[in-house]
C-alpha cells in the first residue's frame, strides 16, 4: 500500500486536560477535539502552552487532571512508545551515529518490521522527501533543510496514528522555511494523517492548518479555520497577534482593508509618516486627523512620500466589541 493513500488518522481529544509546573498553572482546563485526517495549528507566543498540550498529546507529560482519547481510546496514561505517535522536533533529534537511510528506518527496526519491507518504505520515504541521494550520508554531513526532511521521513515512516511537530522550521533561514513550509503542506494533504503543529509563526499556521487553535496563557483563545481567525477574531488578544489590526476608535480594520480617495469621499484623512517599499506592497502609517496612527497595505506602485496628506475609504469596518 501506497503511504499516500493510507488510512487516516484517528481523532484526538482532550476532556478538561490541565498541567502545572513547579506550582504554576500552564495549562488550564482544555477542552480540544481534532478531526481524524485534519491538521490542527497550535498558535501563540512563548509561554502561552501549546508546546504543553502537544506534549501531553504525545504522552511525553501526563495531565494533572482531565484524559486524552485517540478515537474512543484512552491514551491518557500510554506513555508515547505505546501511543504510535510520530513527533519532529525544532532541533532535529536525529541519530549522529547513523546514517540517513538508517535514522529512517530506526522506527521500523524497533517495531521488527522484516528487513525487505523495511527497506521498501526507507526508499520510499527517500523518494517522497527528495533526498534519495543523500541516503549513506552521515547527519553531520547535512544542512539544517537535510536534517528536518530526514527527521520529517523517520517520524512518517512508521504510519503513525498522530504526527506531532514542534517549532519544526524556527531554526532555518527564511528562505528555506518557505519551501519546507510549502513541501510539508503538500505532504500532510496526501498523507492525511492526523496532525497538530505548534508555532508561533502566523504565516506557518495561515500556510498549514485546516483550523488553527490561538493559545494565550494557558487556554485557548479562538479555534477555527484561517479566514475566521484572521476576518473574524474572538478578542482583541487574537486580532492584535493575527496580523495587524487598525482601531480607530469603536472601528477595528485590516491594512488592506483600506484605499487611497480623494478627500470628499474619503471616511478617513491624515497625514504620511511613512512609506516603506517592501517589494510586493508599500507599508504605509498615516497619523489620522483624530490623532490616532493607522497601518495601510497598499499597491507597490503606490507614490506617496512623508507629510503628504491622503483620503482614506475602508471597505470592511468592522464594529465587533472585542474584550
Amino acid at each position: 500500500m501506497s503511504l499516500s493513500h493510507q488510512d487516516h488518522g484517528v481523532r484526538v481529544r482532550l476532556n478538561a486536560s490541565t498541567k502545572t509546573y513547579k506550582q504554576q498553572r500552564v495549562l488550564e482546563p482544555t477542552d480540544l477535539q481534532i478531526e481524524a485526517g485534519e491538521t490542527l495549528v497550535l498558535l501563540g507566543p512563548s509561554g502561552c502552552g501549546k508546546t504543553t498540550t502537544l506534549r501531553i498529546i504525545a504522552g511525553l507529560e501526563s495531565p494533572d487532571a482531565g484524559s486524552v482519547h485517540f478515537n474512543d481510546e484512552d491514551v491518557t496514561h500510554l506513555p508515547i512508545e505505546q501511543r504510535n505517535v510520530g513527533m519532529v522536533f525544532q532541533s532535529y533529534a536525529l541519530f549522529p551515529n547513523m546514517t540517513v537511510q538508517e535514522n529512517i528506518a530506526y522506527g521500523l527496526k524497533v517495531r521488527n518490521m522484516p528487513s525487505a519491507e523495511r527497506d521498501i518504505r526507507v526508499r520510499e520515504m527517500l523518494a517522497m522527501m527528495h533526498i534519495e541521494p543523500l541516503a549513506t550520508r552521515q547527519i553531520n554531513q547535512l544542512s539544517g533543510g537535510q536534517k528536518q526532511r530526514v527527521a520529517l521521513a523517520r517520524a512518517i515512516a512508521p504510519r503513525p496514528r498522530v504526527l506531532l511537530l514542534d517549532e519544526p522550521l524556527t531554526a532555518l533561514d527564511a528562505r528555506l522555511r518557505e519551501t519546507l513550509r510549502s513541501d510539508i503542506n503538500a505532504l500532510l494533504r496526501s498523507l492525511g494523517i492526523t496532525t497538530v503543529y505548534v508555532t508561533h509563526d502566523q504565516a506557518e499556521a495561515m500556510a498549514l492548518g485546516d483550523r488553527i487553535a490561538v493559545m494565550d496563557r494557558g487556554r485557548i483563545s479562538q479555534i477555527g479555520t484561517p479566514k475566521q481567525i484572521y476576518f473574524n477574531p474572538a478578542n482583541a488578544f487574537v486580532a492584535d497577534f493575527i496580523g495587524t489590526l487598525n482601531v480607530v476608535g469603536a472601528l477595528r480594520f485590516r491594512p488592506e482593508d483600506a484605499v487611497l480617495v480623494p478627500a470628499a469621499l474619503a471616511d478617513l484623512q491624515g497625514t504620511v509618516v511613512s512609506c516603506l517599499f517592501l517589494g510586493d506592497h508599500h507599508r504605509v502609517q498615516v497619523r489620522l486627523q483624530e490623532g490616532e496612527e493607522v497601518i495601510l497595505k497598499l499597491p507597490p506602485r503606490t507614490s506617496l512620500s512623508q507629510g503628504q496628506a491622503v483620503g482614506l475609504r475602508v471597505d470592511a469596518f468592522s464594529e465587533n466589541a472585542l474584550c
